[in-house]
């Protein structure tokens, strides 16, 4: 098994900068040349890469690096989670310059390659450690940001006071979904109640489809899922029986155009893109979390959003957007930060 060897491709670019001493900066055609030289390779979790969720973001963002600045990318998706450990070692033979890992699920495996691994960089996105390795760039995102947002409409938009939440696996991010939307609909509507439930998976779009259609037969007109492939079912749900949806990472409109009123986006794409151009430029520091929210523009909702929601609904979003990149409002987080606030 080889080790990467980073130290050689650091000597070659060293050669190449002091080949042009005296000669002035290096042109944009030079620069790509170290570029394409770089070699970025991404293992998927179980959701796949066509999961219209999270795992896809973060392959348009490694797609948008390709093409800005002439990298060479692998991508593979894992069938199960099982094969994290083996995905990433086929990626660090081939020579990879930077190893991704798409989910907190591969915390772990992640955290033995880079120990086996010294002089390799990886990156992870959505998870980090308490002892940060420092070959590991963890990339972060303020999900509770997003999600407070969607609340805020969940609240204004429902018709019959009683909202849902439909959550995937309970870990970290998820909570964060869930308390940043709890707490945006209390501050939208005391009145509304909001109804929670984990499917156990983010695989299986047919149990999202039957806890949604369970929920609407509730009375439940608004839900979001924050659940991978398992939303999916419940956009399905809501498209068939005429109820509103919200999706999750990515604008996800385009699956019920009459249905999804918003989308909590996670701009994993925009994490992953500049991770690469960091590593492009010479700039990536590993042992360092990349946090991205409302005021790094790393989440919030989509421009499709005023399609189904009513400006006045959208101006008062607005306003309260602004009052969270000042400080002024604190999203929760967790469920002890959740429940303070109601106090």
């Amino acid at each position: 098994m080889k080790f990467k060897k980073l130290t050689a491709i650091s000597a070659a670019i060293v050669i190449a900068s002091l080949s042009l001493t005296g000669c002035g900066s290096k042109t944009k055609e030079e620069a790509n040349t170290v570029s394409k030289e770089l070699k970025i390779g991404m293992v998927a979790d179980v959701g796949g890469i066509n999961d219209e969720s999270f795992n896809q973001s973060a392959y348009e963002g490694l797609q948008q690096a390709e093409k800005d600045f002439g990298v060479k990318v692998k991508v593979i998706e894992s069938k199960q989670a099982s094969e994290y450990l083996a995905n990433m070692e086929s990626l660090i033979d081939e020579g990879m310059d930077l190893v991704i890992g798409v989910g907190n699920t591969l915390k772990d495996d992640i955290k033995t390659q880079a120990e086996n691994y010294p002089d390799q960089k990886f990156a992870i996105v959505d998870e980090t450690y308490d002892e940060i390795p420092s070959n590991v760039t963890p990339i972060l995102f303020k999900e509770n940001e997003a999600s407070y947002l969607t609340g805020l409409i969940s609240g204004k938009m429902t018709k019959t006071n009683n909202v849902g939440f439909i959550g995937g696996m309970q870990n970290p991010v998820i909570s964060r979904f869930q308390y940043g939307y709890m707490a945006g609909v209390n501050e939208a509507n005391k009145d509304a109640k909001i109804n929670v439930q984990y499917a156990g998976t983010f695989g299986d779009a047919a149990k999202g489809k039957s806890i949604a259609n369970q929920m609407y037969g509730n009375n439940v007109d608004v839900i979001l899922s924050a659940a991978g492939s398992t939303g999916l079912g419940a956009i399905e749900a809501a498209k068939e029986k005429g109820k509103y949806a919200i999706g999750v990472d990515r604008d996800q409109s385009n699956l019920a155009p009459d249905n999804v009123i918003t989308s909590a986006l996670k701009k994993v794409n925009v994490g992953v893109y500049d991770t690469v151009k960091e590593l492009v430029d010479g700039k990536l520091k590993g042992g360092e979390e990349k946090v991205y929210g409302l005021k790094e523009d790393g989440v919030g909702i989509p421009e499709s959003t005023s399609k189904l929601v009513d400006k006045e609904v959208l101006d008062y979003v607005n306003g309260i957007v602004e009052k969270i990149k000042s400080g002024e409002i604190k999203v929760p987080a967790t469920k002890e930060e959740y429940d303070a606030m109601q106090k």
